[in-house]
């Protein structure tokens, strides 16, 4: 049950709904062909980058000598802005900027930059993945969580496949709507996250 917390959450980060307007904007002017063969290629790239985040997350950790409690804390505070420029249903900074979109409506291939990192699995989504993976107790529970990773960029690929359909079907207001929901979400678990690291850095706060 924690686990399917976990990917849900990892689902609300990536927003693939709310990221609908931006990927048909970039693709605008290509052909259904090439808009699949993007939503493919971007959700193949999400899954690679977070699975990495989970099985080299810790060492990294490690690397700067970073405890997981402050990691808790800083991924908590981080979730938290996404979710509260979610409730305004905007796009923060900390995942896509505008100098970032005007680059990218310039390249060719956009399936990896920007759509995959930084819009879809960027520094959020990450944080998020590596803080879910400390909660793993075995090599079982790792493989579990990758599968699951694997199968919610499955369902990225299928929103960005239909996006055209379902922008047009939901419109701009019920965009905004999902984008909210899962905003309150996200808010939530970042509260919490805050909560048990400052808890573990703190043990005189319980």
């Amino acid at each position: 049950m924690s686990a399917v917390k976990d990917l849900v959450g990892v689902f609300a980060i990536m927003n693939p709904l709310g990221a609908i307007p931006l990927f048909l904007s970039l693709t605008g002017g290509r052909s259904p062909r090439e808009m699949r063969h993007i939503a493919a290629k971007a959700a193949s790239a999400v899954a690679i980058i977070l699975v990495l985040s989970i099985w080299l997350g810790e060492g990294l950790l490690r690397f700067f000598g970073i405890g997981v409690p402050a990691f808790r804390v800083a991924g908590g505070f981080l979730v938290l802005l996404i979710a509260i420029a979610m409730f305004h249903a905007k796009t923060t900074p900390a995942r896509h900027t505008q100098e970032e979109q005007t680059e990218a409506e310039a390249k060719e291939d956009i399936a990896v930059v920007p759509l995959a990192m930084p819009l879809l699995a960027g520094p959020g989504a990450i944080s998020l993945v590596i803080v879910d993976a400390q909660k793993a107790t075995s090599l079982g529970n790792e493989l579990l969580f990758s599968v699951g990773i694997i199968g919610v960029a499955l369902l990225v690929w299928a929103i960005l496949w239909l996006a055209e359909p379902i922008g047009t079907r939901l419109g701009t207001t019920g965009l905004n709507i999902a984008t909210r929901v899962m905003g309150l979400i996200l808010a939530a678990m970042a509260v919490q996250f805050m909560a048990t690291g400052l808890v573990a850095l703190m043990p005189g706060l319980r």
